[in-house]
């Protein structure tokens, strides 16, 4: 190809997948669109999304670039009813471990929203949960294989939505972007 029809390619290819200013792309309309799910159906999570939201909580940014944080997928039923009694079935939770220092909770916060955005915009449910943390620190790192020099930090449920359930206008309201930001 000619150096000039090349260019010609590279910059039509890149205004076709570049939305214009203004209108959505897929990262910013998973974020707008998401809510914390709390109704769960019973259908499995495919292992195929289960990797993709690994994948996307790996990617996060890190103080350093240390990437301090190490996730267990946990799919037994036993161990999930364990941790969160009334889990729904075929709900898999992940929890988001972090080696001890400095900026550790910024850290594994910031992979455990990249998996909470990346579920979210496979069409999956996502939920957030700082509870069983303390019990896991205590009584459950073996069963959940959390290496030695980490502890749990959140735990990260995700699960199937019922698809006629309409939960992002049931969600609870935000603030006012007037009540939460200034400019100066």
């Amino acid at each position: 190809m000619k150096p000039k029809n090349l260019i010609i390619t590279t910059v039509l290819a890149a205004l076709i997948a570049v939305p214009l200013r203004g209108q959505g792309n897929a990262v910013t309309d998973a974020i707008l669109k998401t809510y914390s799910a709390r109704m769960f159906v019973s259908d499995p999570v495919p292992d195929s999304d289960v990797e993709t939201i690994l994948k996307a909580g790996m990617k996060a940014p890190s103080a350093r670039n240390l990437q301090p944080w190490f996730f267990t997928v946990v799919k037994d039923k036993n161990l999930l009813k364990e941790l969160m009694p009334n889990i729904t079935d075929n709900n898999i939770l992940i929890v988001i471990s972090g080696k001890e220092g400095n900026w550790v909770e910024y850290d594994c916060g910031l992979a455990s929203g990249y998996m909470y955005i990346a579920a979210q915009s496979l069409g999956l449910g996502a939920h957030i949960y700082a509870g069983p943390v303390a019990a896991i620190n205590t009584s459950k790192r073996e069963a959940l294989g959390i290496p030695e020099g980490y502890r749990a930090i959140m735990v990260l449920r995700v699960g199937q939505v019922d698809k006629n359930v309409d939960a992002v206008s049931a969600a609870s309201a935000r603030k006012k972007i007037e009540e939460m930001v200034v400019y100066k």
